[in-house]
């Protein structure tokens, strides 16, 4: 049994001091993992059903017997990655984060599913700005630059109004997500996960530059507050003849 609270590791990042926790919850007996950024929870593998749901959202747009290629922009405690890996249809994964640290939890096993991510053949773990990447006609495969993708998933900010850096804002507007558009194949997804409810607004943005796009509700149950607790993950899919 492991202790009631244990910090696994500590960083400075650019983007602040980052922390890995695992505590046991008292109620259940099983481990808590959580990931905190100076003073913000950024995650918890407590609440995971809107990081797998981004997966199994976004990748059921897709084709049901296409192979697929796919990237997933957050890496985090691993939940949306290990969902994507478990459709058998995904055949390259590429999951690109920021920090190096991240990406080092689980390579060096401290996290539940990171030896099941770093070993498996499919998955590539890329230190990079998702954000500049999206914007740059080289794309997201350092080996591979141009190439496109069956489907983006990105869980990186709290929401489209609510980012972790300013430099991350300009990829909600227009311009961004055309950019975005562009590193997809005709018909290819792009999906986010929101912490905040539906945004009209931000919709409006998706339905300018793909041809379809809709916004979906996760409810989960939320036993710190005794209740219900809900995510948002907008689904949206480029059309063949997308101009951009």
């Amino acid at each position: 049994m492991s202790a009631r609270f244990e910090e696994l590791d500590w960083r400075p990042t650019p983007m602040g001091e980052i922390s890995l926790r695992r505590r046991r919850d008292p109620a259940t007996g099983e481990d808590v993992y959580e990931v905190k950024l100076g003073d913000e929870f950024l995650m918890s593998s407590l609440f995971t059903a809107g990081e797998i749901a981004l997966t199994e959202l976004g990748l059921a747009a897709l084709p049901p017997d296409t192979e697929l290629d796919v990237v997933v922009g957050g890496l985090g405690l691993g939940y949306t990655a290990r969902a994507a890996l478990d459709d058998a249809r995904v055949r390259d994964l590429i999951v690109v984060d920021a920090l190096g640290e991240v990406i080092d939890w689980h390579r060096r096993g401290l996290v539940p599913l990171g030896a099941g991510l770093a070993g498996d053949p499919r998955c590539r773990l890329v230190r990079g700005d998702f954000f500049a990447l999206a914007g740059d006609p080289r794309g997201f495969d350092p080996d591979a630059p141009g190439r496109r993708w069956h489907g983006i998933l990105l869980d990186v900010d709290h929401s489209p109004r609510h980012v972790l850096h300013p430099s991350h804002a300009a990829l909600y507007r227009p311009a961004g997500l055309r950019a975005l558009a562009d590193r997809l194949h005709p018909d290819g997804v792009f999906a986010l996960w929101s912490n905040d409810p539906p945004d009209a607004e931000f919709g409006a943005v998706l339905a300018q530059v793909f041809a379809e796009s809709s916004a979906h509700v996760v409810d989960f149950a939320n036993p710190l507050q005794d209740g219900t607790a809900t995510n948002t993950v907008y689904v949206a899919r480029k059309g063949a003849d997308l101009a951009l």
